[in-house]
C-alpha cells in the first residue's frame, strides 16, 4: 500500500485469490506507520522488544499452495494467557526481580481494556474494528483474543487479518512468477485508541515448475548412512521424499524412474521406496526422474487481465537471491500449460554419487564355552564366544551386555582386532553374578557394522528353574506310576487268563514302544551330561 507516499515504479504482477492491491489507501491516523530508526519503535511495547518469525514450506510446486507462519516472541518472562492477555510469567526469574509477588500480573490487559472502554472511542467499538484500507474486520466467535493485526505483503499486493500471537496464511502460485521472491510482515497491537505498531519481518520463499524432492539411502550393516559409502552384496533401500505440504499432487499419476549406474538398465516404479543391490565394487552414479501426470482443466486458459500494483515498501533482496522482473502480464513464465488430454506433466530430478565397497556381510556365534573354575566363582564367571563372519576381516569387536529384554544396558566393551587370513575369533567376557543376559556382538570395519544377538545364563538362574521343573516331572511320573499300579491290580481281579500269542510283528512294535519310551524318560529325567550351548536364538547354559 501507498500509505500516502508516491511510488518511484509500476510492476504489473496476476493477481492473487484474495489479496489486494497497493494502490488502496492507508488510514495512518489509526495504523501510523514508522520507517526504520524512527526512535518511537524503542516504547512500541513495555517490558523490551517483540521479535517476530516468519517462516514458509517454500519451495512450492508452481500449482500448489505456499504457507507462511508468522510467531511472535514476546520479552523475557513474558507469555500469552488463556485470554490472550500478555501476563509475566510468575515461574520466570529475570535477575532481581520476582515476578511473583507483582500486585499486577498483566503486561496487557486486552479483556479489561475492552470492558471499561464501553461506549468510548476505542480500537473495539464498530468505527475501529477495521483494517488499515477501511474494511471491517471479519466476524469471529473469538473476536476478544485476537489483539494482533498482520499485514502480509508481496508481489505489490497484501492480505491483512486478525490473531492472537501467532498467524498462518496461503497462497496458491499459480499465477505467480517462477523464482525466488520475498514476503514481508507487519504486525500491530490493539492500543487505546489506535493500533500500535509492534514489529516487522520478512522471508525469501520459492516458486518452481521442477518437483522438490530428495532421496534417503539405507542399507543394513552400513556404519554411516551419511558418506553415501555402501557395501557390495546387500541391498540398498532408496526412498523418496516429494516436498508436497500442499498435497497438491495427491491425485497425480507419479512414477520414479531409475537407473543405478552399474549397467543393470533402467527401472520404472511406481512406489517411492525401490531397493537395488550392488554387485562389484567401485564409484557409480544415481539418477532419479520423478514425473508427475497432474489433472488440469481442459481447453485453453485465458489469462486475467494485467492490473497495475503500486509497492509501498522497499525491499532489500539478499545479494544471492534473484527476482525476476517482467513490465507487462504476458510476459511471466508460469511453466507448462495444460497439455492435449487434460493434465500437466512435471518433472523433478535427482543426482547422487554413490562408492560401493567390501563390508562385513553377517555374524554369526559358533561357540560359548565357560572357563569357570570352582563353583564360588560364580560371580566371576568367564565365558568365551567364537564368532565367525561373512565378507571382509573386522578390525574391532564390541560386546553390550544387558538385561534378558535387550532394553537396560549393564556393561560395554569394544577391543581392537587383528587378524589377516580368516574371520574367525574369540572374545572373552565377564559376568559379575549369576542370571540371565541379553548379550550383542557387533564386528566392523571402515565400512560396515555387523550385529548378532543371543540370550545367555549364568550359574543359578538356569538351575534353579531345573530344579523347580525336575520337580514337577518327578511327581507327575510317582502319578503314572501308581496309576499304573492301580490298573494291573483291577485287571487281575476281574479278568481272566489268556495266553498271549507272541509274534515278530509283535515284537518289532513292543521295540519301538520301548525306545519311544525311554526317549521321553530322557526328556523327562535327562542325565548329567553337557548341554549343547550351540543353539542359536536358544540359552546357552554355561
Amino acid at each position: 500500500m501507498t500509505r500516502g507516499r508516491a511510488s518511484s515504479h509500476i510492476t504489473f504482477h496476476r493477481r492473487l485469490n484474495g489479496w489486494s492491491a497497493d494502490h488502496n489507501n492507508w488510514n495512518e491516523k489509526l495504523y501510523p506507520y514508522w520507517e526504520d530508526g524512527d526512535a518511537r519503535w524503542e516504547n512500541c511495547w513495555k517490558g523490551g522488544k517483540v521479535l517476530a518469525s516468519l517462516t514458509s514450506d517454500s519451495p512450492a510446486l508452481v500449482g500448489s499452495n505456499v504457507t507462511f507462519s508468522v510467531n511472535l516472541k514476546f520479552p523475557r518472562c513474558q507469555k500469552e494467557d488463556n485470554d490472550s492477555n500478555i501476563v509475566y510469567d510468575r515461574n520466570c526469574k529475570n535477575r532481581s526481580l520476582d515476578y511473583s509477588d507483582l500486585s499486577d500480573q498483566y503486561v496487557y490487559n486486552w479483556t479489561q481494556w475492552i470492558d471499561d472502554c464501553d461506549g468510548q472511542n476505542c480500537t473495539h467499538n464498530s468505527s475501529h474494528n477495521v483494517f488499515p484500507d477501511g474494511r471491517p474486520f471479519p466476524h469471529h466467535r473469538d473476536w476478544r483474543r485476537r489483539n494482533f493485526v498482520y499485514m502480509f505483503h508481496t508481489l505489490g499486493q497484501y492480505y491483512q487479518k486478525t490473531g492472537g500471537s501467532s498467524a498462518i496464511v496461503s497462497i496458491n502460485t499459480t499465477n505467480i512468477t517462477l523464482g525466488s521472491h520475498i514476503m514481508e510482515v507487519s504486525v500491530y497491537r490493539r492500543g487505546f485508541q489506535s493500533y500500535v505498531p509492534v514489529t516487522t519481518t520478512s522471508a525469501v520463499y520459492v516458486v518452481t515448475d521442477t518437483i522438490p524432492l530428495y532421496v534417503t539411502m539405507t542399507q543394513k550393516n552400513d556404519r554411516n548412512t551419511s558418506d553415501h559409502i555402501f557395501i557390495k552384496d546387500i541391498p540398498i533401500i532408496f526412498e523418496v521424499h516429494v516436498h508436497d505440504p500442499s498435497h497438491y499432487l495427491n491425485h497425480s499419476v507419479v512414477s520414479y524412474h531409475w537407473n543405478f549406474g552399474d549397467g543393470s538398465g533402467s527401472f520404472v516404479f511406481s512406489d517411492s521406496v525401490s531397493m537395488h543391490t550392488y554387485t562389484l565394487v567401485g564409484n557409480f552414479s544415481l539418477n532419479l526422474t520423478v514425473e508427475a501426470i497432474i489433472p488440469a482443466p481442459c481447453g485453453p486458459v485465458t489469462p486475467p487481465p494485467p492490473s497495475p500494483t503500486f509497492p509501498a515498501l522497499t525491499t532489500k533482496v539478499p545479494p544471492n537471491v534473484t527476482t525476476p522482473r517482467f513490465d507487462s502480464l504476458m510476459e511471466l513464465p508460469t511453466g507448462e500449460g495444460p497439455a492435449e488430454g487434460c493434465h500437466i506433466t512435471r518433472y523433478g530430478q535427482y543426482q547422487s554419487s554413490l562408492s560401493i565397497a567390501e563390508g562385513i556381510l553377517g555374524i554369526n556365534i559358533i561357540q560359548m564355552t565357560s572357563i569357570q573354575g570352582a563353583a564360588a566363582q560364580i560371580e566371576n564367571s568367564m565365558v568365551d564366544f567364537v564368532v565367525t563372519c561373512q565378507g571382509s576381516l573386522p578390525t574391532d569387536a564390541c560386546t553390550i551386555i544387558a538385561d534378558p529384554t535387550c532394553q537396560v544396558l549393564q556393561n560395554e566393551a569394544c577391543d581392537p582386532v587383528d587378524i589377516t587370513d580368516q574371520c574367525l575369533l574369540t572374545i572373552r567376557r565377564a559376568f559379575n553374578e549369576s542370571g540371565t543376559y541379553c548379550v550383542n556382538i557387533t564386528l566392523g570395519d571402515a565400512t560396515s557394522l555387523a550385529l548378532t544377538s543371543t540370550l545367555i545364563s549364568i550359574g543359578g538362574a538356569a538351575g534353579s528353574f531345573s530344579r523347580t521343573a525336575e520337580g514337577v516331572l518327578i511327581a507327575c511320573g510317582f502319578l503314572v506310576l501308581f496309576a499304573a499300579v492301580l490298573t494291573f491290580f483291577l485287571y487281575k481281579r476281574y479278568k481272566e487268563y489268556k495266553p498271549i500269542n507272541w509274534n515278530m510283528g509283535q515284537a518289532a512294535s513292543t521295540e519301538g514302544l520301548n525306545v519311544y519310551f525311554n526317549r521321553f524318560k530322557a526328556v523327562l529325567f535327562p542325565a548329567n551330561n553337557e548341554k549343547d550351548p550351540l543353539l542359536k536364538n536358544k540359552l546357552g547354559i554355561i
